[in-house]
């Protein structure tokens, strides 16, 4: 059976939320988020930048800088982050490489069934706070995979 998967941007995301939320009191550079979550420094860089923009974290630059969870970044919903970095319309494809649609998209219900399962998905992630990644079990869980 198959299993509902992130995308890679919203997984290095969370991941970096995860560790920031681990350590809220430390600036933390993106050189050593990368290590730490064993994701490519340049990942890592963009992660940074889009939860920067979205208040998450708070990025000091300079010599002494990192980026640090904000108090914001700590209340932020799973489901709500995971849902806002999903920009696929649809978990299937319904159109070929070559742009052809499937000849049996006009009386497909599966496509609604497959929107409605990833929404519960979500919704069962919007359960969740950063935060609540966070705490002291989930530190033992560190570092992360390394993602492939």
């Amino acid at each position: 059976m198959g299993s509902v998967k992130l995308s890679a941007f919203a997984d290095v995301c969370l991941r970096t939320l995860m560790l920031l939320g681990s350590r809220p009191d430390q600036l933390i550079t993106t050189r050593e988020i990368a290590e730490q979550i064993g994701v490519p420094y340049n990942h890592v860089a963009k992660a940074v930048l889009e939860l920067r923009n979205r208040q998450a974290i708070e990025v000091t630059r300079g010599r002494y800088g990192g980026s640090q969870i904000s108090a914001r970044g700590l209340q932020l919903a799973v489901g709500t982050l995971m849902r806002d970095l999903d920009v696929r319309d649809d978990v299937v494809d319904c159109v070929s490489e070559t742009g052809v649609a499937c000849p049996l998209i006009a009386q497909c219900t599966l496509r609604g069934a497959l929107r409605r399962a990833r929404e519960a998905f979500y919704a069962e992630l919007d359960l969740l706070r950063i935060e609540d990644l966070t705490g002291p079990a989930s530190r033992r869980l560190l570092p992360f995979p390394v993602l492939r």
